[in-house]
Formats: C-alpha cells, structure tokens, sequence
C-alpha cells in the first residue's frame, strides 16, 4: 500500500486520533486547563486547517457522535431529575434561545443575507452544547452546585427548544408554518422525557438490580457495565425516532439510573467513566478537525468576529440576566451565562442541515462552523480560569483568616 493509501485508512486515522486526543487531554490537564479546549485545538492543529492529516470524513464525524452520547450518558449518572426539572431553568433556556435567534437574524440581514439564510443563521445561534460545560464542570468537580444544576437543566431544555427552533425555521423558509407540526414535535419531546425517567427509574433499575444479584452477574461483573451502556444506547435510538438529539436520549438514561445502588457499582460506573474518556476526546477533536481555515475568506472575518460576539453576548445576556432576575446570586448568574454560550456540535449540525438543503452558501457554513468552534473554546478558559478560580483564592483567603483567628 503506498503512503497516501495507508494515511487515508481508517485504521490509521483512528490510530492518529486517538492519539493525538488522549495526548491533548494530558496536555490541558498539565497547564490546568480543560480538556475541552486542548482536545479542540489538537484537532486544528492535525485537521484541513493546519497539517491536513485528518480529513472530517462521514466516519470521523459519527464517532464524534457516538463520543458524545457516551460523555452524556456519564454525565447524567451525577443528576436526579428533581434536580434539574425546574420552572426557572425553562424560562432560563427560553430566553436564552429567544434572544439570539432574534439577534443572529437581524445581525445577518445587516450583512445582505437573504430572509433564508437569515433564518438559520439565527437558528445556529440559538444552540447550547450540553456536551461541552458539563465536561468542564465534570473535571473541575462542581457538577453538584447549584449553578451546574441549572446550567444542565436549562441546556436540557435548550436542546428541545433550539429542535422547536429548528422546526419554526424550516416551516417560514418553505412558507408553511403549521402549528399542528409543531405540538407534534413539543409533544413528543415531553412524551420520551416523562416516559423514559418512569420507565427507567421503575423498571430498567430493577432489572439492573436483578442481575446484580445473579450467580451470573457474580462470574462476569462487568456484566452489569454492558447492560447498562446498552440502556444508554436504547434511549438514545428512541430519541431519535422521537425526534430528538441522541445525546439527550443518553443523558436521560443515565439520570434514570442514577439512584441505583448495586454489588457492583465500581464496575458499572468507572467502567462508564474509562469508556467516556476515549469517546469523548473524539467528540471534541472531531469538532476541531471539521474546522478548514482554507475555506475563510478575508470579505468573511468581519462577519465571524462580530457574529461571535453575538453569540457569546446573546447567551451569555439571555441566560445570565433571567437567572439573576430569579433570585439566582450574581456569581451563579455569571457562571449560568458563560456556562451556556457553547454552541458546539448542535450549531454545526443545524449548519449542516441548512448548507445540504442549499438554504446558506458553503462560506456560510465555514462562518457558522468557525462561530461553534470559538464560543465552545472560550467559556471552559472563563470558567476555569476566572469564576470558579474567584471561588478558590476566596476560600483559600477566608481559611488564612480562620488560621490567624485560631493561633490569636
């Protein structure tokens, strides 16, 4: 097989990727910074941009799916439903997907985009990437305060609001909006979210139980691991057949089992956790090598920079203030805001969709792609390096305090 031949195989495509995405995980845990951003950044470095070794083929792009579906499946063993089923998370993601729908519309009609393409564009920014802050959250360990409770539950509801969104915009361009389709879609989002916590936390989680406690269970124990990636799997099928993100199918499925307790916990849950390590990191190099700064013209700069000054203040804006308004504290608020802003692989999807139904141009698409990457690389610097640090040095003060207190 010749050089060309064995670079564009997929065994050694896979083999660099994963390579390369473990090594920036080390990397970014090393200078203390997330993952998410090494990861991304590894991926530009190896992808179309920089040294083209990487190409963003059909192949890389599911297993960055399939990446995600794992990382959120985990993620979702952190959370009770109680937790996160809040009015003000849904008037939090209401807003902010109002917000900068109305923003990103307007921003594009100023730039001489057409009424469609203006459409998506405000479609993309109404996005929020469950998948990118729960990460961070997740690694710095704040998944139980109360901020990332309402990040995870208002980013929740974001994901059927922006598929609403998505549906609304779809039905002005082709000039049929139809309010019966879209109570469909509201319905059958509510449906799959009340029928798939009963019916994992009633039924699924006893039968978990069950065969925790079988002589079979006791042979093989990682047993109780694969059953319980093949719920993560089945939710997230059942999510797409209902319309909605596989990723939210998945997280789901792990609040639904969350609560239960079995002789082989560890095996369940660090299995989960080791698998989401390698899964993840193809999620997040996949968003960096689906990145081509070829296809980024000098006319278009002016019109990513300020569209991703939108997005990042839209959010941030439409987010934070209504947390604020609601009695949430002003850092809680500010860390909601930021927590909010990643538009990820949710954006770049509704991109896609827009760009193969020929509804935006190809550097419409780069534009919007480049717009995901940016506001998904910038919150995790803010929130590791800023808010959450704010906490600590104040913690670290107030415990000098108490020290010089206790010696007086």
């Amino acid at each position: 097989m010749s050089e060309q031949g064995i670079l564009a195989s997929i065994e050694f495509q896979m083999s660099l990727l994963l390579f390369v995405a473990l090594a920036g995980y080390l990397i970014a845990y090393r200078i203390n910074q997330s993952a998410v951003v090494g990861i991304i950044l590894a991926g530009i470095v190896v992808g179309p941009s920089l040294l083209g070794w990487v190409e963003h083929t059909d192949f890389v792009s599911s297993l960055g799916h399939l990446g995600a579906v794992v990382l959120l499946f985990t993620i979702g063993l952190h959370f009770n439903i109680k937790d996160i089923a809040n009015v003000k998370y849904f008037l939090i993601a209401l807003a902010g997907i109002i917000v900068p729908w109305i923003a990103g519309f307007y921003l594009a009609k100023m730039f001489g985009y057409d009424t469609t393409a203006s459409v998506f564009i405000g479609t993309a920014l109404t996005a929020t990437s469950i998948a990118i802050t729960a990460n961070v959250l997740k690694e710095m360990g704040k998944l139980q305060t109360e901020a990332a409770k309402a990040i995870i539950g208002a980013a929740i509801i974001d994901d059927v609001l922006s598929l609403l969104a998505l549906t609304i915009s779809a039905e002005i361009v082709s000039g049929a909006l139809s309010p019966p389709l879209i109570l469909v879609t509201i319905l059958k989002a509510i449906a799959f979210l009340v029928i798939g916590v009963i019916l994992g936390s009633k039924v699924i989680s006893r039968i978990m139980i069950r065969l925790d406690n079988t002589r079979f269970c006791g042979k093989y124990p990682e047993s109780i691991f694969i059953f319980a990636i093949m719920v993560a799997f089945l939710y997230s099928l059942v999510a797409e057949l209902a319309g909605l993100s596989a990723i939210i199918g998945s997280f789901l499925a792990g609040v639904a089992l969350t609560r239960v307790k079995l002789k082989h916990d560890v095996s369940f849950r660090k299995g989960a956790e080791h698998l989401q390590i390698i899964f993840a990191s193809i999620f997040f190099i996949s968003l960096g090598v689906l990145l081509d700064f070829h296809e980024v013209t000098l006319d278009l700069v002016w019109f990513i920079l300020i569209l991703t000054i939108v997005a990042l203040f839209t959010k941030f804006i439409g987010c934070g203030v209504p947390a604020k308004l609601q009695g949430i504290n002003t850092r809680d608020s500010l860390i909601i805001g930021v927590g909010m802003i990643p538009r990820g692989e949710v954006a770049m999807i509704i991109a896609l969709i827009g760009l193969n139904q020929n509804l935006i141009m190809q550097d419409t698409y780069a534009a919007l792609v480049l717009m995901s990457l940016l506001t998904t690389i910038i919150p995790p610097l803010i929130l590791r390096n800023w808010l959450f640090k704010v906490k600590s040095k104040k913690k670290k003060a107030d415990g000098i305090k108490i020290d010089t207190l206790h010696q007086s």
